[in-house]
C-alpha cells in the first residue's frame, strides 16, 4: 500500500513539471507549489516510518500503564473498605497468638463459718487463685475498711528490702534505751526479731527511713486500702501518744478491708509479684509460723492489733498458707465485741482452723 501511495505521488509530479514545461510558465508561483508538494511528501514518508517501528512497543507501554492504573485503584477501593470497616466498630482479626483475653471476674462464695468466731463480730476471707475464687464469712465487715496495726509491718519490710533500707548485712537498729512495756524490744534489734516480736520502734524507724514520697508511691503501687499516710507522726492514735510507738498505720489515717488484705497478700506472694525474689524469701523467712514441720500446711502471716482508750477494736492476722502445690490466701478480722476475748493471737488461732479443717 505504501509503495502503491508513492507511485501515486510521483505521478502526479510529473505531469505537474510537464504541463510547465509545455505551457512555459515556470514561474516563481508554479515553483513554490513543487516544493510544498515535496515538503508534504517528505514529511507523510517520515511519519509512517516512525509509525511503522515503535507502534508495538507504544501499545506494550499503553497496556502496562493501564495495569499499574488498575492495580493502584483495587488497592486504593481495598484502603477505603478497611477504613470504612473500622469506622463502624469492627476490627480486623488478629491471629490467635496475639490475642489476649480479658482475665474473668473471680466468684465470690459466702461460708458459713460462724461456729469459728464464737459469737465474736469478725470476718474472714480466702482466696484460692487456682479457682479464682473467694470464700468469705460476713461479707458487710470483710469489705470495711479498718486500721490494719501490726500487719502492715509486711508491707513496710517488702518496700524496706526492696529497696535496700534493710539488707542481710544492715538490718540491725540500736536501741535508745527507753524502756518499753515489751521486754524483747529492750535492746538492739535486728530485722528478722524485729517482725517476730512486732517491734513498733524498731519499724517506726524503718519507715521514717522509707521516707513519705516512697511509701506513697509503694502503697498506690499495691492498691493498699485507701492509702492514706497524712498522719504521718500517728498522733490520731488515742492509744499511746509515744512517737516511738505509733504512726499512721496504728488507729490513724491508714485504712484497708479484710477483703483488700487479701488482695495485698496475692499482688505481693502471687505468680505474677512484680517483687524480687530475694526480697520475698527474706520476708517469707520472718512470716512462717513456727512449729509446722509435721504439717500438711505451711502457713505464713503477721498478727495486728489496735485499742481505743485500752479496748480492742481490730485484731487481724493475715498472709497465705502453701498446701501441697497450691497457695491460697487469707484474712482473719475480729472488731470490737464487748465481753468476748477479741485478740490478735485469737485471731490467727481462727485463721490456722479454717485452713486446717478446709484445704488440707
Amino acid at each position: 500500500m505504501i509503495r502503491l501511495k508513492l507511485s501515486g505521488k510521483i505521478c502526479v509530479c510529473i505531469l505537474l513539471l510537464s504541463f510547465t514545461a509545455l505551457t512555459g510558465c515556470a514561474g516563481s508561483d508554479n515553483l513554490s507549489v513543487s516544493q510544498q508538494t515535496g515538503a508534504v511528501m517528505a514529511t507523510e514518508e517520515s511519519g509512517r516510518a516512525e509509525e511503522s517501528g515503535p507502534a508495538e512497543e507504544t501499545m506494550q507501554e499503553e497496556e502496562t500503564m493501564q495495569a499499574q492504573e488498575t492495580a493502584q485503584e483495587e488497592e486504593n477501593m481495598q484502603e477505603e473498605g478497611a477504613a470504612q470497616t473500622e469506622g463502624n466498630g469492627q476490627t480486623a482479626e488478629t491471629p490467635a497468638d496475639e490475642a489476649t483475653e480479658e482475665p474473668a471476674d473471680p466468684v465470690i462464695e459466702e461460708a458459713d463459718w460462724s461456729a469459728y468466731f464464737n459469737e465474736i463480730n469478725g470476718s474472714a476471707v480466702v482466696y484460692d487463685p487456682d479457682l479464682n475464687r473467694y470464700l468469705v464469712y460476713n461479707q458487710e465487715l470483710a469489705e470495711t475498711r479498718r486500721s490494719p496495726c501490726s500487719t502492715f509491718k509486711i508491707i513496710s519490710s517488702l518496700i524496706a528490702l526492696e529497696n535496700g533500707i534493710i539488707t542481710q548485712d544492715h538490718s540491725m537498729r540500736t536501741w535508745s534505751g527507753e524502756t518499753f512495756w515489751n521486754e524483747a524490744w529492750n535492746r538492739d534489734i535486728n530485722f528478722l526479731d524485729a517482725f517476730q516480736t512486732s517491734c513498733v520502734w524498731y519499724f517506726r524507724e524503718v519507715v521514717d527511713e522509707i521516707g513519705k514520697d516512697t511509701m506513697e508511691q509503694e502503697l498506690e503501687r499495691l492498691k493498699y486500702g485507701n492509702c492514706d499516710i497524712s498522719d504521718w507522726e500517728g498522733r490520731l492514735n488515742t492509744n499511746n501518744n509515744n512517737p516511738a510507738l505509733t504512726g499512721f498505720w496504728i488507729e490513724s489515717s491508714l485504712l484497708i478491708s479484710p477483703m483488700e488484705q487479701v488482695q495485698v497478700m496475692e499482688c505481693i506472694f502471687g505468680e505474677n509479684t512484680d517483687y524480687s525474689e530475694e526480697t520475698l524469701e527474706q520476708l517469707k523467712q520472718a512470716m512462717l509460723l513456727p512449729g509446722q514441720k509435721d504439717t500438711n500446711a505451711l502457713i505464713y502471716g503477721k498478727t495486728g492489733m489496735g485499742k481505743d482508750q485500752g479496748v480492742t477494736v481490730d485484731a487481724w492476722f493475715t498472709g497465705f498458707a502453701d498446701i501441697s502445690e497450691k497457695r491460697i490466701f487469707f484474712c482473719v478480722y475480729l472488731g470490737r465485741t464487748d465481753h468476748q476475748n477479741v485478740s490478735s493471737t485469737v485471731a490467727k488461732e481462727t485463721a490456722i482452723k479454717i485452713i486446717s479443717d478446709y484445704y488440707t
